[in-house]
Protein backbone atom coordinates (compact mmCIF):
# COMPACT_ATOMS: atom_id res chain seq x y z
CA UNK A 1 0.00 0.00 0.00
CA UNK A 2 1.37 3.40 -1.03
CA UNK A 3 2.36 5.60 1.90
CA UNK A 4 0.47 8.88 2.10
CA UNK A 5 2.81 11.92 2.07
CA UNK A 6 3.02 13.76 5.38
CA UNK A 7 1.18 17.08 5.42
CA UNK A 8 3.35 20.15 6.09
CA UNK A 9 3.83 21.25 9.69
CA UNK A 10 1.89 24.47 10.38
CA UNK A 11 3.08 27.07 12.91
CA UNK A 12 0.96 30.05 13.94
CA UNK A 13 3.36 31.81 16.32
CA UNK A 14 7.03 32.65 16.55
CA UNK A 15 7.33 30.95 19.95
CA UNK A 16 5.86 27.74 18.51
CA UNK A 17 8.29 27.76 15.58
CA UNK A 18 11.30 28.53 17.81
CA UNK A 19 10.41 25.57 20.00
CA UNK A 20 10.08 23.22 17.02
CA UNK A 21 13.46 24.35 15.63
CA UNK A 22 15.21 24.08 18.98
CA UNK A 23 15.88 27.83 19.08
CA UNK A 24 16.07 29.95 22.27
CA UNK A 25 12.86 31.70 23.30
CA UNK A 26 12.21 34.81 21.17
CA UNK A 27 13.00 38.21 22.70
CA UNK A 28 9.73 39.58 21.32
CA UNK A 29 6.50 37.58 20.82
CA UNK A 30 5.86 38.99 17.33
CA UNK A 31 9.38 39.48 15.88
CA UNK A 32 12.54 37.40 16.04
CA UNK A 33 15.99 37.31 14.49
CA UNK A 34 17.49 33.82 14.76
CA UNK A 35 20.79 32.27 13.68
CA UNK A 36 20.76 29.00 11.75
CA UNK A 37 23.64 27.73 13.89
CA UNK A 38 21.42 27.99 16.98
CA UNK A 39 18.89 25.51 15.60
CA UNK A 40 19.10 22.29 17.62
CA UNK A 41 16.21 20.38 16.03
CA UNK A 42 16.69 17.69 13.40
CA UNK A 43 15.22 19.35 10.31
CA UNK A 44 14.54 15.97 8.65
CA UNK A 45 11.79 15.44 11.24
CA UNK A 46 9.85 18.26 9.57
CA UNK A 47 9.38 16.06 6.51
CA UNK A 48 9.11 17.85 3.19
CA UNK A 49 8.02 21.25 4.40
CA UNK A 50 6.40 23.62 6.82
CA UNK A 51 4.01 26.56 6.73
CA UNK A 52 3.82 29.53 9.05
CA UNK A 53 1.54 32.48 9.63
CA UNK A 54 4.64 34.69 9.43
CA UNK A 55 6.66 36.82 7.06
CA UNK A 56 10.17 35.40 6.85
CA UNK A 57 13.27 37.09 5.46
CA UNK A 58 16.33 34.84 5.45
CA UNK A 59 19.94 35.62 4.69
CA UNK A 60 21.58 32.40 3.55
CA UNK A 61 25.34 32.72 3.37
CA UNK A 62 25.96 29.57 1.39
CA UNK A 63 23.69 27.17 -0.43
CA UNK A 64 24.89 23.62 -1.06
CA UNK A 65 24.86 22.76 -4.74
CA UNK A 66 23.37 24.67 -7.64
CA UNK A 67 19.85 25.94 -8.03
CA UNK A 68 18.06 26.01 -11.42
CA UNK A 69 17.08 29.36 -12.92
CA UNK A 70 15.09 29.03 -16.13
CA UNK A 71 17.18 26.88 -18.46
CA UNK A 72 20.46 27.50 -16.64
CA UNK A 73 21.95 27.38 -13.14
CA UNK A 74 23.27 30.03 -10.80
CA UNK A 75 25.94 29.47 -8.21
CA UNK A 76 24.69 30.36 -4.74
CA UNK A 77 28.15 30.33 -3.12
CA UNK A 78 27.85 34.02 -2.22
CA UNK A 79 24.44 33.53 -0.64
CA UNK A 80 21.51 35.88 -0.74
CA UNK A 81 18.11 36.84 0.63
CA UNK A 82 14.98 34.69 0.45
CA UNK A 83 11.50 35.99 1.24
CA UNK A 84 8.46 33.97 2.35
CA UNK A 85 4.93 35.24 2.96
CA UNK A 86 2.41 33.85 5.48
CA UNK A 87 0.88 30.46 4.62
CA UNK A 88 3.43 29.80 1.89
CA UNK A 89 4.88 26.28 1.84
CA UNK A 90 8.58 26.19 2.73
CA UNK A 91 9.91 23.01 1.17
CA UNK A 92 12.96 21.13 2.28
CA UNK A 93 14.96 19.87 -0.71
CA UNK A 94 17.02 16.72 -0.17
CA UNK A 95 20.74 17.48 -0.26
CA UNK A 96 20.32 21.20 0.48
CA UNK A 97 21.57 22.45 3.83
CA UNK A 98 21.72 26.01 5.07
CA UNK A 99 24.41 26.06 7.75
CA UNK A 100 25.21 29.76 7.88
CA UNK A 101 22.76 32.61 7.96
CA UNK A 102 19.76 33.83 9.87
CA UNK A 103 16.04 34.50 9.56
CA UNK A 104 13.96 37.51 10.50
CA UNK A 105 10.42 36.36 11.31
CA UNK A 106 7.57 38.85 11.60
CA UNK A 107 4.01 38.13 12.67
CA UNK A 108 1.48 40.11 10.57
CA UNK A 109 -0.07 41.46 13.79
CA UNK A 110 3.17 43.34 14.49
CA UNK A 111 2.72 45.35 11.28
CA UNK A 112 -1.07 45.67 11.32
CA UNK A 113 -1.29 49.10 13.10
CA UNK A 114 1.09 50.63 10.53
CA UNK A 115 0.75 51.46 6.80
CA UNK A 116 3.33 48.71 6.16
CA UNK A 117 0.71 46.20 7.35
CA UNK A 118 -1.10 46.82 4.05
CA UNK A 119 1.73 47.83 1.71
CA UNK A 120 3.90 44.80 2.51
CA UNK A 121 1.71 42.89 0.05
CA UNK A 122 3.07 45.13 -2.72
CA UNK A 123 6.55 43.63 -2.34
CA UNK A 124 6.14 40.88 -4.93
CA UNK A 125 9.40 39.13 -4.01
CA UNK A 126 7.66 37.53 -1.00
CA UNK A 127 6.08 35.22 -3.58
CA UNK A 128 9.23 34.41 -5.58
CA UNK A 129 10.66 30.90 -5.53
CA UNK A 130 13.86 30.08 -3.63
CA UNK A 131 15.77 29.87 -6.94
CA UNK A 132 14.88 33.54 -7.47
CA UNK A 133 16.64 34.70 -4.32
CA UNK A 134 18.21 38.16 -4.15
CA UNK A 135 21.97 37.86 -4.70
CA UNK A 136 23.92 40.67 -3.08
CA UNK A 137 27.09 42.43 -4.15
CA UNK A 138 29.63 43.05 -1.39
CA UNK A 139 28.46 46.64 -0.95
CA UNK A 140 24.79 45.62 -0.97
CA UNK A 141 25.53 42.91 1.58
CA UNK A 142 27.13 45.48 3.91
CA UNK A 143 24.03 47.68 3.62
CA UNK A 144 21.62 44.81 4.32
CA UNK A 145 23.75 43.49 7.20
CA UNK A 146 23.69 46.96 8.73
CA UNK A 147 19.88 46.97 8.80
CA UNK A 148 19.74 43.45 10.25
CA UNK A 149 22.23 44.48 12.95
CA UNK A 150 20.06 47.47 13.86
CA UNK A 151 17.00 45.23 14.17
CA UNK A 152 18.95 42.77 16.33
CA UNK A 153 20.23 45.53 18.59
CA UNK A 154 16.74 46.99 19.00
CA UNK A 155 15.29 43.58 19.84
CA UNK A 156 17.95 43.14 22.54
CA UNK A 157 16.82 46.34 24.30
CA UNK A 158 14.01 46.38 26.87
CA UNK A 159 10.67 46.90 25.11
CA UNK A 160 9.30 50.44 25.46
CA UNK A 161 6.70 52.61 23.73
CA UNK A 162 9.06 53.31 20.82
CA UNK A 163 10.31 49.77 20.17
CA UNK A 164 7.63 48.82 17.68
CA UNK A 165 7.90 52.11 15.74
CA UNK A 166 11.66 51.72 15.39
CA UNK A 167 11.59 48.05 14.35
CA UNK A 168 8.77 48.57 11.81
CA UNK A 169 10.71 51.45 10.21
CA UNK A 170 13.81 49.23 10.01
CA UNK A 171 11.80 46.41 8.39
CA UNK A 172 10.44 48.86 5.83
CA UNK A 173 13.97 50.09 5.13
CA UNK A 174 15.10 46.49 4.60
CA UNK A 175 12.25 45.88 2.13
CA UNK A 176 12.94 49.08 0.20
CA UNK A 177 16.63 48.22 -0.14
CA UNK A 178 15.61 44.75 -1.31
CA UNK A 179 13.33 46.31 -3.95
CA UNK A 180 16.22 48.43 -5.21
CA UNK A 181 18.66 45.52 -5.29
CA UNK A 182 16.20 43.22 -7.06
CA UNK A 183 15.85 45.86 -9.77
CA UNK A 184 19.63 45.81 -10.12
CA UNK A 185 19.55 42.01 -10.34
CA UNK A 186 17.07 42.14 -13.22
CA UNK A 187 19.49 44.45 -15.04
CA UNK A 188 22.65 42.42 -14.38
CA UNK A 189 20.88 39.22 -15.48
CA UNK A 190 19.51 40.85 -18.61
CA UNK A 191 20.94 38.18 -20.93
CA UNK A 192 19.25 35.33 -19.04
CA UNK A 193 16.04 37.35 -18.71
CA UNK A 194 16.00 38.12 -22.46
CA UNK A 195 16.24 34.38 -23.02
CA UNK A 196 13.12 33.91 -20.89
CA UNK A 197 11.38 36.72 -22.82
CA UNK A 198 12.22 35.04 -26.14
CA UNK A 199 10.93 31.69 -24.88
CA UNK A 200 7.75 33.37 -23.60
CA UNK A 201 7.05 34.85 -27.04
CA UNK A 202 7.67 31.46 -28.69
CA UNK A 203 5.46 29.74 -26.13
CA UNK A 204 2.60 32.19 -26.68
CA UNK A 205 2.85 31.94 -30.47
CA UNK A 206 2.78 28.14 -30.34
CA UNK A 207 -0.18 28.22 -27.93
CA UNK A 208 -2.36 30.46 -30.11
CA UNK A 209 -1.34 28.58 -33.28
CA UNK A 210 -2.52 25.29 -31.74
CA UNK A 211 -5.95 24.01 -30.67
CA UNK A 212 -5.13 24.65 -27.02
CA UNK A 213 -7.27 27.82 -26.77
CA UNK A 214 -10.31 25.80 -27.91
CA UNK A 215 -9.72 23.05 -25.35
CA UNK A 216 -7.99 24.89 -22.47
CA UNK A 217 -9.05 28.53 -22.88
CA UNK A 218 -6.73 31.50 -22.69
CA UNK A 219 -3.19 30.83 -21.41
CA UNK A 220 -2.77 31.81 -17.77
CA UNK A 221 0.17 33.44 -16.03
CA UNK A 222 0.47 30.31 -13.88
CA UNK A 223 0.67 28.05 -16.97
CA UNK A 224 3.34 30.19 -18.62
CA UNK A 225 5.46 30.51 -15.48
CA UNK A 226 5.41 26.73 -15.02
CA UNK A 227 6.55 26.22 -18.61
CA UNK A 228 9.38 28.74 -18.09
CA UNK A 229 10.39 27.36 -14.66
CA UNK A 230 9.95 30.65 -12.81
CA UNK A 231 7.34 31.82 -10.33
CA UNK A 232 4.37 33.92 -11.59
CA UNK A 233 5.35 37.02 -9.59
CA UNK A 234 8.99 36.85 -10.65
CA UNK A 235 8.01 36.44 -14.31
CA UNK A 236 5.75 39.52 -14.21
CA UNK A 237 8.31 41.64 -12.33
CA UNK A 238 11.12 40.54 -14.65
CA UNK A 239 9.06 41.31 -17.76
CA UNK A 240 8.07 44.69 -16.34
CA UNK A 241 11.74 45.55 -15.82
CA UNK A 242 12.55 44.60 -19.44
CA UNK A 243 9.48 45.77 -21.35
CA UNK A 244 7.37 47.86 -18.97
CA UNK A 245 4.57 45.27 -19.22
CA UNK A 246 3.62 42.35 -16.99
CA UNK A 247 2.82 38.78 -18.10
CA UNK A 248 -0.91 39.39 -18.49
CA UNK A 249 -0.22 42.31 -20.81
CA UNK A 250 2.10 40.13 -22.91
CA UNK A 251 -0.66 37.52 -23.18
CA UNK A 252 -3.11 40.19 -24.35
CA UNK A 253 -0.61 41.59 -26.88
CA UNK A 254 -0.12 38.16 -28.45
CA UNK A 255 -3.87 37.57 -28.33
CA UNK A 256 -4.57 40.79 -30.24
CA UNK A 257 -1.89 39.97 -32.85
CA UNK A 258 -3.50 36.58 -33.46
CA UNK A 259 -6.99 38.10 -33.51
CA UNK A 260 -5.92 40.64 -36.15
CA UNK A 261 -4.47 37.82 -38.24
CA UNK A 262 -7.70 35.79 -38.07
CA UNK A 263 -9.97 38.78 -38.69
CA UNK A 264 -8.03 39.91 -41.73
CA UNK A 265 -7.28 36.59 -43.46
CA UNK A 266 -10.37 34.35 -43.17
CA UNK A 267 -14.15 34.35 -43.17
CA UNK A 268 -14.72 33.32 -39.55
CA UNK A 269 -17.34 35.38 -37.73
CA UNK A 270 -16.09 37.50 -34.83
CA UNK A 271 -17.80 35.04 -32.46
CA UNK A 272 -15.93 32.13 -34.09
CA UNK A 273 -12.66 34.07 -33.80
CA UNK A 274 -13.39 34.63 -30.10
CA UNK A 275 -14.02 30.92 -29.48
CA UNK A 276 -10.91 29.94 -31.44
CA UNK A 277 -8.82 32.24 -29.24
CA UNK A 278 -10.13 30.68 -26.03
CA UNK A 279 -13.00 32.98 -25.02
CA UNK A 280 -16.19 31.48 -23.64
CA UNK A 281 -18.13 34.66 -24.42
CA UNK A 282 -17.57 36.77 -27.58
CA UNK A 283 -18.48 39.90 -25.60
CA UNK A 284 -15.32 39.48 -23.50
CA UNK A 285 -13.21 39.23 -26.65
CA UNK A 286 -14.88 42.33 -28.15
CA UNK A 287 -14.22 44.29 -24.97
CA UNK A 288 -10.49 43.43 -24.80
CA UNK A 289 -9.99 43.98 -28.54
CA UNK A 290 -11.60 47.43 -28.45
CA UNK A 291 -9.68 48.41 -25.31
CA UNK A 292 -6.39 47.45 -26.93
CA UNK A 293 -7.01 48.80 -30.46
CA UNK A 294 -9.65 51.51 -30.00
CA UNK A 295 -11.84 49.81 -32.64
CA UNK A 296 -14.23 46.88 -32.49
CA UNK A 297 -13.34 43.56 -34.17
CA UNK A 298 -16.04 44.22 -36.79
CA UNK A 299 -14.69 47.72 -37.54
CA UNK A 300 -11.17 46.34 -37.79
CA UNK A 301 -12.30 43.70 -40.32
CA UNK A 302 -14.23 46.28 -42.35
CA UNK A 303 -11.09 48.40 -42.67
CA UNK A 304 -9.65 45.64 -44.90
CA UNK A 305 -12.64 45.67 -47.31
Amino acid sequence: MKKEPKPPYIFNSIAELHKALGLPKPLHPLVSLSNFQDMKADMTELGKGLMTNLYKISYIKQFTGQVPYGQTYYDFDEGGLCFVSPNQLISRVDGQRYDEGFSLMIHPDFLRPYPLGKTIKNYGFFLYSSNEALHLSEKERETIMGVFRSIGEELALPIDQYSQDVIVSQIELLLNYSNRFYNRQFITRKAANHDILTRLETLLSAYFDSRKPLTDGLPTVQYLSEQLNVSPHYLSDMLRSLTGQNTQQHIHNKLIDKAKELLSTNALTTAEVAYQLGFEHPQSFNKIFKRKTNVSPIAFRQSFN
